[in-house]
């Protein structure tokens, strides 16, 4: 199925952890009925370089979405923040999106040039490095969701739906029928 956004999330690294922002609101934007553009789910990434990369590049082959906005938890982030890129060594790549123009109108969420040096960065230098190379015209972001609680959750919650859209029109997708 063509035309598709990937969302992708982690699963929890910490024995203390209940569970992890960026899967639990994955799973909040999958219950969204009528959600105007169509999205599939990667959830609960091992929380592995590797791994996790293996997985979303797997899936990313299958599915030829038009899109990827992997997603993972910054424990210490008060908003939602969107990274500009990841390094690897000495090496950068940032994504090829106007981060200012996809953030216009919303209503917190920032633009972040450190995407944490843990399986975040990793996982999202990796899928931008195969995007690279393999000449795939499609756009990639990362975004940083803070933990959620009630006072937060509907700013994230219309916060990420606008990013998902933005995404889905930079893209030129379809909106959902």
């Amino acid at each position: 199925m063509h035309n598709q956004i990937l969302l992708t999330s982690f699963d929890t690294w910490l024995p203390d952890q209940v569970s992890n922002s960026s899967d639990d609101l994955l799973g909040k934007i999958s219950q969204l009925e009528d959600f105007p553009v169509s999205l599939s789910f990667l959830r609960k990434l091992p929380v592995d370089i590797a791994q996790a990369s293996s997985r979303v590049i797997s899936k990313i082959e299958e599915l030829q979405p038009e899109a990827i906005i992997c997603c993972g938890l910054a424990r210490k982030r008060l908003k939602l923040t969107v990274e500009s890129g990841a390094t690897c060594g000495d090496a950068l790549i940032q994504t090829a999106l106007d981060l200012n123009k996809l953030l216009a109108q919303s209503a917190g969420t920032e633009i972040s040039h450190d995407a944490g040096k843990f399986v975040c960065e990793g996982l999202y230098y990796q899928v931008l490095k195969y995007l690279r190379e393999h000449k795939c015209n499609k756009y990639c972001i990362f975004v940083h969701v803070p933990p959620l609680s009630a006072t937060n959750l509907s700013e994230i919650m219309a916060d990420f739906s606008l990013i998902i859209q933005r995404v889905a029109s930079f893209a030129k997708i379809q909106q959902a029928s």
